[in-house]
């Protein structure tokens, strides 16, 4: 390698350092308009947002039957897996389709 292509090289190598010590430096010193309580806790809601969502426009007000809808299906659930059980003690096979197991009326 020749005087003239080290040169070249090494000045390559000093202006992408350059660069990119720049780059961080502006990085790290950008405002990101946050207020923080604690290292780490800088939250904010955005400039008009209610301090209590409730009643406001961004309550979102769930239906009751559709939060529901998921503790009536574990309920439904839990009782074919009782089905289940009972028939395997009785039986001692076991039938994964509730609608196959005979009633014990």
């Amino acid at each position: 390698m020749s005087i003239i292509e080290r040169s070249f090289t090494y000045a390559l190598t000093l202006a992408g350092a350059g660069a990119l010590s720049l780059a961080m430096i502006g990085g790290a010193s950008a405002y990101d308009g946050t207020n923080c309580r604690a290292p780490g806790n800088c939250w904010e809601a955005k400039p008009g947002y209610p301090e209590q969502v409730a009643g406001s426009k961004y309550d979102p007000k769930h239906d009751p039957k559709e939060l529901n809808k998921q503790s009536e299906s574990i309920k439904a659930m839990e009782a074919r897996n009782a089905q289940r059980v009972a028939n395997f003690e009785k039986t001692g096979k076991w039938v994964y389709d509730v609608s196959k197991i005979p009633s014990s009326n």
